[in-house]
This record gives C-alpha cells, structure tokens and sequence, in this order.
C-alpha cells in the first residue's frame, strides 16, 4: 500500500493509468477525440466518441486499494470543473447537438496486474 507519492511520480502514473485507459477504451470500439483537453486551467482526462455520443472521462489511477475507492475521489469540485471544459469543447468542436455522458474509468495497479474499472454516466451535470 502506497501512503505518500511524490508529485511528479503521481503525475507519471497518472499518464500512464490515461494511456491504459484510453487503450482499453479503444479495443471496447470507442474513438479518442482529445487527451488531457484544457480550459484555462481546468482539465479533462479523456474525450471519446462513439457514434453521436461524446464522452468526457475522469481517470483515477491507484497503486493498491488504500484510501477508498478512486471513483469517490472525483469531488463535486472536480466534476464542476470537468463540465466546464466539456461545455468549452462542445461549443468549440461545434458538438453541442451531440448527447454528452461523464464517465470515471479506475485503473488499478497491484502486484503486477493492471484491472480497468469503466463506470458509465458516473454523474450527470447540472446543464444537460
């Protein structure tokens, strides 16, 4: 169980939970749009298509099971912050017709073994 990560190790596994998320997301026959797609300063994970669905993704990756759940560290904060970004790409990508959903997918790391946890419609936004 990991107690302490330092900032710029939590950042390389951050990326890499992205990219094994965002590859096994591609192997289920969805299309990535956009990776780590800003707003100011405000962020999202992954953007994916499917269809006419558009779909913003929060990743949470962990090296062990400590600390709860990684789907519940994504905060009311950050899912707000995510909804304004998924406004700013839809109006500019020229979407804002298309169905939006916001997912959580949870990559877990332990003992040499990756598991993806994809968890569809984890919230819904206030605006839609």
């Amino acid at each position: 169980m990991t107690f302490y990560t330092s900032p710029n190790r939590a950042h390389s596994l951050g990326r890499w939970g992205e990219a094994r998320a965002a590859a096994w997301l591609v192997r289920r026959g969805w299309a990535v749009l956009a990776r780590n797609y800003r707003f100011g300063r405000r962020e999202v994970d992954l953007v994916l298509g499917q269809g006419e669905l558009v779909v913003f993704v929060e990743v949470k990756t962990r090296t062990g099971e400590g600390f709860g759940g990684a789907a519940a560290a994504i905060t009311w904060r950050k899912r707000r912050e995510i909804e304004a970004v998924a406004e700013y790409f839809l109006a500019r990508e020229g979407l804002s017709d298309r169905a939006v959903r916001f997912d959580a997918v949870v990559v877990t790391s332990l003992g040499g073994r990756v598991r993806v946890e994809h968890i569809p419609d984890a919230w819904r936004p206030g605006w839609r």
